[in-house]
C-alpha cells in the first residue's frame, strides 16, 4: 500500500463534485467506456493494439476541443507500466522538460523502465521547447503522447513530427454526445444521478447539438442546469428547453482566428462565392464573424476576390469590395455585418472571370524567361532636347488624334520587338462580352499594321554616336 508523505498536500477525491467538474469526473477511464473515435482506436485497429500490448511509440493526438484527446492519454497512461508524466505547454517550460526527460533516463537505465510525456496543447511550445524534446524522442529516452488542437503540419517542428505519427481524432456526433450526457445522468457515483434529474427530449436534442461535438461543453452545461434547476415535491429536477437555452446561451462555435478553423472556413467561405452560391457564402460569413474573426480580414479576402475571380466581368465588383471594406473600417461590428453581407451576395451572384489573373500571370511568365529589351522608342518620353535628337517619342501616334471608329487609333506597336504575345483572353461572361469585340478588332488591325521594326535601341546605343554632340 502506498504512504503519503506528511509533507504531501492531501489530493481532493475526483468524484466529489464539489472539488471536480462535472466533465472530469465524467472522464472515461478504459477503451470500453470511449464514446467515438471507433476508426482509430478500434479492436485490433494498430493504435489500440500498441497500447494493450505496450508498446506505444511517439504519437500526436489532433483533433478538436472535446473529442477525446486527453481522454486518450488518460487511457493510455492506465493501460502502460511506464512511468506517465502530463505536462501542459500553457504552464510549463523547458525547465520542466529537462527535468522529466532526466528521470527518464534514469528509470530507463536504472529499471529499464520507459517514461511516456504527455504534452497536452503542445502547439503553444515554442520551437527552443520542442526542440527539448526532440532529441529524447529520437533516442527513446522517452515516448511522446502530444495533444493538440492545431494543424501540427503548421504547429509541430518539422524535425519532431517526422518522428512522431499523427492521429486525428474527429468532431463527436450529436448521437455520440447524447450517449456521454445520459451516461452522467445514471451515474451515481461520478454523474448527476443523484441530483434527481429528468431531461426533457427537447432539452436533450438541443443541448447536444448546441455542444457543437465537444462533450466537455455538453456535460458542463448539464452540470450548470442541473445545479440551477429546482426540485419538486418529489425530489425530481425538470430541465427543460428553457433552461438549457439559458445555460448555454448561444452554440459553441469551433473557430480560432490564428489556426486551422480560420483557414478552413475562409477557404469555404471564398470557394462559395466563386462558385455563385449566395446562401453558402453568407453562412460562412455568418460563422466567421459570429465566432470574433476581424471583419477587416474578411473585408480584404472579398476585395482580392473581386478582382481576382470577377473582374473584367463585372467592373462594379471591387469598388463595391473596396466600399464594403471602407464602411466596416469605419462601423466597426456587428453593424459592419451589413456591408459585408451586401458585398458578399453581390460578388456571389455576379459575373465571373479571371482573365485579369491570368493575363498577369502568362505576362509574368514572359517577363521571367525573356530578357529585358529596352522600351521603344517611340514610347519613351523625350525630356531633353538629347533624347528629342535621339528620336525618343519620334513616331508615337497620339491616340486621340483619330476618331472613335477609326481604326488607326489600333496600328500602334507598343510591346518590345522580341514579345509577340498575348496575355488578355477576354472572359465569356457579362461585360467582358463587349470589351471581347473592342479587343479582337484592335488586335487585327495592330498584327495588319505592325512592320515590326526594331525601335527599340536608339542609333547611339548601337555603335553609332548620338546625333548633333552633346545636348546643349
Amino acid at each position: 500500500m502506498n504512504q503519503r508523505s506528511f509533507f504531501e498536500p492531501e489530493r481532493p477525491d475526483v468524484s466529489d463534485p464539489r472539488v471536480v467538474p462535472l466533465a472530469a469526473r465524467m472522464r472515461p477511464r478504459t477503451f470500453d467506456e470511449l464514446v467515438g473515435q471507433e476508426e482509430i482506436i478500434g479492436p485490433g485497429l494498430p493504435l489500440r493494439t500498441a497500447i494493450e500490448r505496450d508498446r506505444l511509440s511517439s504519437i500526436i493526438l489532433w483533433g478538436p476541443p472535446g473529442s477525446g484527446k486527453t481522454t486518450l492519454a488518460t487511457i493510455i497512461a492506465g493501460a502502460t507500466g511506464a512511468q506517465f508524466h502530463h505536462l501542459s505547454a500553457v504552464t510549463s517550460g523547458v525547465a520542466d522538460v529537462r527535468k522529466v526527460i532526466e528521470e527518464a533516463r534514469s528509470n530507463l537505465a536504472l529499471h529499464r523502465r520507459r517514461t511516456i510525456l504527455l504534452i497536452d496543447e503542445i502547439h503553444r511550445f515554442s520551437k527552443s521547447q520542442q526542440d527539448a524534446v526532440l532529441q529524447a524522442v529520437e533516442q527513446g529516452t522517452i515516448t511522446l503522447v502530444g495533444a493538440t488542437t492545431e494543424n501540427p503540419s503548421f504547429e509541430v517542428n518539422a524535425a519532431l513530427l517526422s518522428r512522431c505519427r499523427v492521429f486525428t481524432l474527429r468532431q463527436l456526433s450529436d448521437s455520440e454526445v447524447e450517449v456521454v450526457v445520459r451516461r452522467a445522468l445514471t451515474d451515481q457515483d461520478r454523474g448527476v444521478a443523484n441530483l434527481n434529474v429528468d431531461l426533457a427530449k427537447e432539452a436533450m436534442t438541443a443541448l447536444c447539438g448546441m455542444a457543437n461535438g465537444d462533450a466537455r461543453v455538453a456535460l458542463n452545461a448539464l452540470e450548470l442546469a442541473a445545479e440551477a434547476a429546482t426540485a419538486d415535491e418529489t425530489g425530481r429536477r425538470a430541465i427543460t428547453l428553457e433552461t438549457i437555452s439559458d445555460v448555454m446561451q448561444r452554440r459553441a462555435l469551433l473557430y480560432d482566428r490564428a489556426g486551422e478553423y480560420h483557414y478552413d472556413t475562409i477557404s469555404a467561405f471564398i470557394k462559395s462565392v466563386r462558385g455563385s452560391d449566395p446562401d453558402a457564402a453568407v453562412y460562412w460569413l455568418a460563422r466567421m464573424l459570429e465566432a470574433g474573426e476581424d471583419p477587416l480580414f474578411v473585408a480584404r479576402r472579398l476585395t482580392i476576390l473581386a478582382a481576382e475571380d470577377i473582374g473584367l466581368a463585372d467592373p462594379h465588383a471591387l469598388p463595391l469590395a473596396v466600399a464594403a471594406y471602407q464602411a466596416t473600417h469605419f462601423l466597426g461590428m456587428p453593424e459592419a455585418s451589413l456591408p459585408l453581407s451586401e458585398a458578399t451576395i453581390y460578388l456571389a451572384v455576379a459575373e465571373k472571370s479571371n482573365s485579369s489573373l491570368k493575363a498577369y500571370m502568362s505576362a509574368r511568365e514572359i517577363v521571367d524567361r525573356t530578357r529585358n529589351d529596352p522600351v521603344p522608342l517611340h514610347l519613351r518620353n523625350a525630356a531633353t532636347g538629347l533624347m528629342a535628337r535621339l528620336g525618343y517619342g519620334r513616331e508615337y501616334q497620339y491616340s486621340h488624334d483619330y476618331t472613335s471608329d477609326d481604326p488607326r487609333r489600333f496600328g500602334q506597336r507598343y510591346l518590345p520587338a522580341n514579345i509577340d504575345a498575348e496575355f488578355y483572353t477576354p472572359g465569356l461572361a457579362g461585360a467582358e462580352l463587349e470589351i471581347a469585340d473592342r479587343v479582337r478588332e484592335a488586335r487585327k488591325f495592330r498584327k495588319s499594321t505592325d512592320t515590326t521594326k526594331d525601335r527599340s535601341v536608339p542609333r547611339h546605343e548601337a555603335g553609332q554616336p548620338p546625333e548633333g554632340g552633346p545636348d546643349s
